[in-house]
């Protein structure tokens, strides 16, 4: 996996007909390495199946375009980056880049040819895919594009733009196979790009809100987390922001009854920060479909906050709720 994860944007609209076909066809339902074993290259099955050992995997490619006009693109992209599929206006689609190589039979095989006479044939497998709902105008906003500027044909952002959008979308990496390390010129170059100051007294300024919102929610020695409802010594409970404080605009900084909820160090904090749990209208927790793929997450959630509903939810606190489910959670692919 590269040191410098890029941020891939690919266009497909699941409102076009051959592309929902393709969505249905390869992503929906993986595909199953032995179906096609007299087209996949034996080398690429191999690596396929060490990053993928129950036999299948979510597939999607890249069309040479015109005069191979999408190659120089194509060779931007590295295993181990994050690729966002988009469409309607929408990211609706995230996950790792496993593996990638060049296929044209099999690209053919899955997904036709479009009406160029051209196929798919610059391949890539998918791990840890999860959907997101992120409107292509907050993207905008973040990334501070033009107003009217769309994703159209894919691209991949710069070091600058992915470390940004991963910021908003706590993006966890997945299994991946190993590649070349990046550019320590192109590593160097992504901090000369930055212009902002690397420094800032607002850390002092940020500790004081932290410690209004502990005040806030803690009136005593004990405090009670809210995910999985444990009364603990305030030394193991901190005051967790339901919504990304980074994406908070000052009123909702500053909206203290409702930002925040107490959560413990032992493991709930880190769960709902990397959208492993969220919480639900209502108040439902939810956990993730990635959180069985690893057993030592499972077995803590199973055992501490499966099932459960919280109390600290409200009409007051779920726009911050929905927030983290559309943006952090790590929900099922969109069927």
């Amino acid at each position: 996996m590269s040191l410098l994860m890029r941020i891939v944007l690919q266009p497909a609209a699941r409102s076009t007909k051959h592309v929902e076909q393709h969505y249905q066809d390869t992503i929906a339902r993986p595909v199953v390495f032995d179906e096609h074993a007299d087209l996949i290259e034996p080398d690429v099955r191999r690596r396929l199946m060490r990053l993928f050992p129950e036999g299948s995997a979510p597939m999607w490619g890249i069309t040479p375009g015109k005069d191979d006009h999408n190659l120089a693109t194509v060779n931007k992209i590295s295993t181990g980056d994050w690729v966002f599929f988009s469409g309607d206006k929408r990211l609706y689609l995230g996950g790792t880049i496993a593996l990638r190589w060049r296929n044209k039979a099999l690209a053919e095989r899955l997904w036709g040819m479009d009406d160029k006479g051209l196929t798919w044939e610059h391949m890539y497998a998918l791990s840890g895919i999860q959907g997101f709902d992120i409107p292509v105008e907050e993207v905008r906003t973040t990334l501070g594009w033009k107003p009217k500027r769309n994703i159209q044909g894919i691209f991949v952002l710069d070091a600058v733009e992915s470390e940004t959008l991963q910021d908003l979308l706590t993006l966890d990496p997945a299994a991946a196979e190993q590649s070349e390390l990046s550019d320590p010129d192109e590593e160097s170059a992504a901090i000369a790009a930055f212009t902002g100051v690397l420094e800032t007294t607002s850390q002092r300024a940020y500790r004081r809100e932290q410690a209004a919102l502990k005040r806030r929610l803690l009136r005593g020695t004990t405090g009670k987390c809210a995910l999985c409802g444990n009364t603990l010594p305030a030394t193991f409970l901190v005051a967790a922001h339901i919504k990304k404080r980074a994406r908070c605009n000052d009123d909702e900084k500053r909206d203290l009854a409702n930002i925040a909820m107490l959560a413990c160090t032992f493991g709930c904090d880190i769960l709902y920060e990397h959208g492993y749990i969220t919480v639900r209208a209502g108040g439902a927790l939810q956990v993730s479909p990635l959180a069985g793929k690893s057993p030592p997450i499972a077995a803590y959630i199973q055992d501490t906050l499966e099932g459960r509903t919280i109390d600290w939810w409200s009409a007051d606190r779920e726009a911050y709720y929905h927030w983290h489910r559309t943006h952090t959670f790590k929900g099922s692919a969109p069927l």
